[in-house]
This record gives structure tokens, sequence and C-alpha cells, in this order.
């Protein structure tokens, strides 16, 4: 059985995680209403189906949970389901659900490249801080198998990150997602090997390059000239992709690369807020205007990049906002337990990438 490979890891329970893990009661409710017994992370509003993405974040949270016993159902759920029973050789599929027959499967092969670094990211992570030398061993082999499948040499980007294996080389160009490129995570992986201190490099200039305007796009595509241009399928719009960009460089430490020069580049999404009192719903890259109105899961995006720029005031207002009307729904969610989880201090990322979980006692008084 797949499952029993990480039974090893089960030797370094403790008693303490299970503890840990109750002190974070957004964690507990996404687990009650949001995963199911054997570790699928169900999104009710697509149907029930699971995504790589969703199995994925899940883990991190559950690591950042010291939750060994659910890290360990997500991982082989994502194993068994997702990846024909071997992660080792196969990135996860990134769509799984309910075909038009009634049959439960994957319905889409084609990997995710967000969600299979933040796989590699959680087990290289897992593995260190719980030590569990398999944890650490799949992380290489995920990160390698990223690398053959999804890494390229872009015209004017250098070596970069595509979106999945399949589809995104077009006439037009190739198509990126800056969101894919959390700095932090690169960063980790940068002291692996060379190759990703390439990309963790090229992925900041390129996160500098692609938003003129300050504002992060959905989707951008690279043309066979190296320059940048608008994504032939979603355009100069910036909305529910995109929010993930603010969180990322607002949870970057202080002495991370590149973070000051980062943080000023998309400034001008914390003025939108500000001016508007919650994050719009969608932004125009190329004139820098916002419309519509945010849901609640942007506010709590926001919360890194507004406690980092100082804007103590949109800061206050996002957390009120959070507080009277608390996230609903996968999405939501997701970025309630990254950005709420992030300012009440249950977890940090050091200058080079590392998690610092905030597994101390004092966390359970929050």
């Amino acid at each position: 059985m797949i499952a029993s490979k990480w039974l090893l890891g089960g030797a370094l329970w403790l008693c303490a995680s299970v503890a840990a893990a109750s002190c974070w009661p957004a964690w507990e409710q996404f687990k009650s209403e949001l995963v199911s017994p054997d570790g699928r992370v169900i999104d009710p509003a697509q149907g029930r189906i699971t995504t790589s993405e969703g199995q994925t974040y899940g883990l991190f949270f559950a690591l950042v949970a010291n939750d060994h016993e659910r890290f360990k159902q997500l991982l082989n759920w994502t194993e068994n389901n997702l990846a024909g029973g071997n992660l080792s050789k196969q990135l996860p599929a990134w769509k799984w659900g309910q075909d038009e027959k009634g049959s439960w499967r994957v319905l889409d092969s084609n990997n995710a490249s967000d969600a299979d670094l933040w796989l590699a990211y959680s087990l290289l992570e897992a593995g260190r801080l719980w030590a569990v030398a398999e944890y650490r061993e799949l992380a290489i082999h995920v990160l390698w198998r990223v690398a053959a499948q999804t890494l390229r040499p872009l015209p004017g980007v250098g070596v970069m990150l595509l979106p999945g294996d399949r589809g995104f080389v077009t006439a037009q160009g190739t198509r990126l997602n800056t969101s894919y490129l959390p700095p932090q995570v690169l960063d980790r992986f940068a002291e692996l090997a060379p190759l990703w201190e390439e990309l963790a490099r090229n992925s900041r200039k390129l996160l500098l390059e692609s938003a003129p305007k300050g504002l992060a796009p959905d989707w951008l595509a690279v043309r066979d000239n190296g320059t940048l241009a608008s994504d032939p399928v979603n355009g100069a719009k910036g909305s529910y992709d995109a929010i993930r960009v603010y969180l990322w460089l607002g949870m970057l430490d202080p002495a991370a690369s590149g973070r000051q020069a980062l943080l000023e580049r998309y400034r001008p999404m914390v003025a939108l807020t500000v001016k508007g009192g919650v994050p719009p719903e969608t932004v125009n890259v190329d004139n820098g205007a916002g419309s519509g109105q945010g849901p609640v899961g942007f506010s709590a995006a926001l919360l890194p990049m507004l406690a980092a720029l100082k804007e103590q005031g949109a800061l206050q207002q996002q957390r009120q906002r959070l507080q009277q009307s608390p996230a609903s729904g996968y999405y939501n969610r997701v970025l309630s337990l990254f950005g709420q989880g992030w300012d009440e201090r249950r977890y940090r990322f050091d200058a080079k990438g590392r998690l610092v979980p905030g597994w101390e006692k004092a966390q359970c008084e929050n």
C-alpha cells in the first residue's frame, strides 16, 4: 500500500502536535467543513471537485498547525488519486471530480506547477521541521520532475516556470502566471541547486516588469522577441489569480532579497484599497483602474502587505471586515488561512524562505 510509505513518520508524532493543531480554529473549521476524512480537500462551489492546489495548500496549513496526522492523510490521498500512486514519478493531476457518467476520477491530467511548488515546499519543510527524511526525499523528486516538465528558457526572461506541462505555448506567446511564483518558496529551493536560484532571480525581475502600473495581472504573455504582452485569453485583467501576488510579497521577510522594491512596485493596490475601503475585485493593469468589491478573502490576502507598508488604518479596516464577515467557501477560506494565519503570527518565512512556525503555546491564546 502506498499509504504505508509514510508510517515511519508516525513514530515521530507527539501528543503536543494534537494540542497545537487545535489551537488554530480556522484550520479546524476548514478541516471539518472542506476536508474529507480520508484527506481530500473539496471545493463545494465547483461540483465538489478537488484540485492539486487545494491538496497542497492543505499540506502547508497542516504543517503550520503541526498537524501530522492530517498532513499524512492529505499526502496519501494526493499520491493515490492524483499521481497514479507514486509522487516520485508523476506530478499530481490538477483536477479530480465526478464525470458525466457519475464516476469519480481525474478529470484533467495536466499538472498545475504552482501546486507542484507548494507540494515540494511543504514536504521539504515538513522533512526539516519534523525530522522525516522521507518527506525531504520526496520533495527533491518532485522538484526535479517540475524542472524537467515545466521549466523553460524564455527570450528576455530566462529560465521560467510554465503554469503546466501542456497548453501554455501559443502563437501569441508563452502564457505565464506570476501568482505561481512565491519568492519565499523559490528562495528556499535556491539553497538546493543553482537552477532554482536562477528561477528565483528571474521571477523577481518578472514581478517588477509585469506590473508597470503596480498591479498584478492574472495572466500575461511573453512574445517570441522577449517582450511582455497582455494575456491572449484574459487580457489586462487582475483579479482572483493575481490577489495571491500581493499575499506572497507581503509575507516576505524584511531581509529577503529585493523585498522593498517589490513592495513599492505593488503599492498601488494598497492605494486602491485605502481609497475604496476594501480591495477591488478586478483591476485593469494597463490603466491602473479598479472596479467592484473584492470578497473577504481579498482583504485577508492583503493583510501582510498592509502591515509591511505600515498602512495601519487600512490594516485595521480589513481586520474588522474579516471579523464581521468571516470567509466562507474554498478559495476565500484558503486566502484567509494564509493571510489571517500570518497576521496572527502563526507562521513566518525567514530571509531564505524557510518556514518559521508559531508552534509555541502562546498562539493558543490568540
